[in-house]
């Protein structure tokens, strides 16, 4: 008995195949099904009493792609030839469907992504219902791949190269309708008339022939090196491919390629050359970085893998935010997005009322943009409810304070919310670098104390690091998790250390580049290096942007908790020099270490020429690209020696959603596995020679590389 497909054959001759894979909230392309649907293809195309085929769903969506997992598998192969060989076989049984004599038939009840759209590519007629939520496109460039079930020849012939580029670099995926217009689907039909449109055109098309196997077919919007569009259409795609990659990611250099080669060949041809360039891929170290840990472990940390089991699983219906600055405002709109009632409280109701205000300007800017209503928007509103009492923090489940980054501020409100919420109510700091261990002291209910990390915009950033505390239990722990998956956020778990993890890490990063300012290095080469990397911003925009005042008082903060134990950062000094004497202090003040004219576009400062001189010799980009990761990548390490992290990929996952690490490495600890334990290490033993012992390996990395270990199997 089939586990994926049903087959039927009616009394007209018409055979559908119902995709249906047990225990799957949704279907997709796995090995078994592969093999179900080539048989099934084979028998429909063999049968003289088949006069066609219709391929269908038996569930709310088509056929969401490749199951990333068994992609996952590909990558421990390491024979091209096995590869291609595999990939021609998905070939095969896509021409088998256009060439085998019979009108094949997508009756599509909803998504179609990926390999799910490639099917239905090669299908002659493609129907769908007009369902709300459905999506189509070819999305995996994504996690580092590219259409490589014929993806890159099919769409481009039906579309042009032009508009099929631009949908599978960007990965769009268009909604039905959008779909409809652009030529994807032919039809938009009822979900009851569905499988009847199909069977109608099917019986009335029995010679159906596909567009690019007749022998007049032409590209749509022109093709070949003589043809002004298709010249125009290459130019400019290279050149805003490398303005957005800096070819730091092979699959969009393989899309254009495989578009640009294969469609000056026939079809057979042009689906070779894609193979072809789909096992290079396949090979790359990029693709199963990315797959690893932007999909598999970032899908496994958002259904809650490290949740400690045996607790019942909270629901919070009411949420305390003390504190409705920016990033306390920001908790009070994604918590009330997910329907949770939000009490903000601030010292005056002004402030609180403010807060409240965040809310109104983004569902503002969403109604304007279409995305909500204007009585969803109330709705939101009415669940965050401004406040300077601390008793309507009673019914509470969770509170989290989000004040200022000071010990005793801290302490105070946290006294003043445990003397009114229930006793089984979970207290949380937002502080992004104070010890928890040290803020619960303030709390007579240590054990539900736990450190809840948001990253600014609140509403934009997918992460939270969750830290646990000497005292935190298990259970406030689980809790935890859980309120974070219900608002639709990512966690990662780390232990409990000054800093945590991401703020460390994140340091790292900024001292590198205040550090490269004090060598000599240009500002400007700095900056663009670290684009050039794979980095959001440089390392003095980002300085601007968290702001040199709080990295200033923050390190007064630590020197006066560590007193001697304290350790200067090689780019103190920069800090120091900018709060202290040039009163620059980033952004929020309107100068930096860049300047921020009204309405214009920010540029360095000039005056960064007069307190840094440029030495006469400058390093390679490559230098700095490797400085500046590597710092980060070294960082990680110690908060894996440090048992900060308990696992590599919270630290990948962390690296990329919350501070921007470039996806193509898969995170700072599958770089070094990439570039090889062994080699990393070396590499840092000449940067610790030239730049200083902030680049020394640190002793679990040194034992890793003399045993030949990784930190991913």
């Amino acid at each position: 008995m089939s586990e994926t497909i049903t087959y039927h054959v009616d009394g007209d001759g018409v055979a559908t195949l119902t995709i249906d894979l047990k225990d799957r909230p949704m279907n997709v392309i796995t090995r078994q099904f592969l093999e179900e649907l080539t048989n099934y293809v084979n028998q429909a195309v063999g049968d003289p009493t088949v006069k066609g085929a219709i391929i269908t769903s038996g569930k709310s969506s088509f056929l969401a792609g490749a199951d990333l997992k068994g992609v996952a598998d590909l990558f421990a192969a390491k024979d091209a030839a096995e590869l291609f060989a595999g990939g021609m076989k998905f070939v095969a049984l896509t021409r088998k469907m256009e060439t085998g004599g019979k009108p094949f038939v997508a009756a599509m009840t909803g998504t179609a992504l990926g390999g799910g759209l490639e099917i239905a590519l090669a299908c002659h007629y493609r129907v769908a219902t007009d369902t709300p939520g459905a999506l189509f496109g070819l999305p995996e460039v994504l996690v580092g791949l590219f259409p490589g079930g014929g993806g890159t020849q099919r769409l481009p012939r039906l579309i042009g190269a032009r508009d099929g580029l631009q949908m599978m670099m960007q990965g769009t995926q268009l909604k039905a309708q959008q779909a409809l217009e652009k030529g994807i689907i032919h039809k938009l039909v009822p979900p009851s008339e569905l499988l009847a449109e199909a069977k109608r055109w099917l019986l009335e098309s029995p010679d159906a022939v596909q567009p690019w196997d007749k022998k007049d077919f032409k590209i749509p919007g022109g093709a070949g090196q003589f043809d002004r569009r298709w010249v125009e259409t290459f130019m400019v795609g290279s050149s805003l491919m490398q303005k957005e990659t800096f070819h730091n990611y092979p699959a969009p250099q393989a899309i254009m390629s495989c578009v640009y080669e294969g469609l000056q060949v026939p079809i057979d041809a042009g689906l070779r050359i894609e193979q072809r360039y789909f096992t290079k891929l396949l090979l790359d170290p990029v693709a199963k970085n990315m797959i690893r840990t932007v999909f598999v472990n970032k899908g496994a940390a958002d259904k809650l893998a490290r949740r400690p089991k045996g607790y019942d699983k909270l629901k919070v219906t009411r949420l305390g935010v003390l504190g409705a600055g920016m990033m306390g405002a920001g908790l009070a709109y994604v918590a009330a997005l997910a329907g949770i009632e939000v009490v903000l409280l601030d010292r005056e109701l002004s402030f609180a009322e403010k807060g409240k205000a965040y809310s109104e300007n983004l569902l503002a800017s969403r109604i304007k943009k279409g995305r909500t209503t204007e009585e969803k928007a109330a709705a939101l509103l009415s669940l965050i409810k401004p406040t300077t009492d601390y008793a309507d923090l009673a019914k509470c489940e969770l509170v989290i304070e989000a004040v200022f980054e000071n010990r005793e501020i801290k302490a105070d409100v946290t006294r003043k919310a445990e003397a009114v919420i229930a006793e089984s109510a979970i207290f949380a700091s937002n502080t992004s670098t104070l010890p928890i261990s040290g803020l619960a002291e303030a709390s007579v209910r240590q054990p539900q104390f736990i450190g809840l990390h948001f990253f600014s915009p609140v509403d934009k950033m997918p992460l939270v690091e969750i830290i646990r505390g000497r005292q935190t239990s298990d259970e406030t722990l689980a809790k935890a998790m859980d309120f974070v998956q219900q608002i639709k956020k990512t966690p990662i778990v780390v232990n409990d250390i000054r800093g945590f993890y991401t703020s460390r890490f994140c340091g790292a990063y900024i001292n590198e580049g205040t550090t490269m300012l004090l060598d000599g290095v240009a500002p400007a080469l700095i900056e663009n290096a670290a684009r050039m990397a794979g980095m959001p911003v440089g390392p003095l925009a980002l300085l601007d942007e968290v702001s040199i005042d709080l990295s200033y008082h923050i390190r007064e903060q630590t020197k006066k908790d560590l007193g001697a134990a304290y350790k200067p950062q090689s780019g103190d000094a920069v800090i120091t020099l900018f709060f202290e004497k040039l009163d620059r202090v980033g952004r929020k003040s309107g100068k930096g270490m860049y300047e921020y004219p009204e309405g214009g576009k920010k540029s360095l400062w000039p005056g960064l020429a007069e307190h840094f001189p440029a030495a006469a010799e400058q390093p390679s980009v490559e230098e700095i690209k490797k400085r500046l990761l590597y710092a980060q990548a070294l960082d990680a390490v110690r908060c894996m020696e440090e048992n900060v992290l308990t696992d590599p990929a919270d630290g990948d996952v962390g690296a990329l959603l919350g501070l921007g690490f470039p996806p193509y490495t898969g995170g700072p600890l599958s770089l070094i596995d990439t570039v090889g334990v062994k080699n990393f290490v070396a590499e840092c033993d000449r940067m610790a020679e030239l730049y200083g012992e902030r680049f020394t390996p640190p002793k679990l990395l040194v034992e890793m590389a003399a045993k030949g270990e990784s930190f991913y199997k």
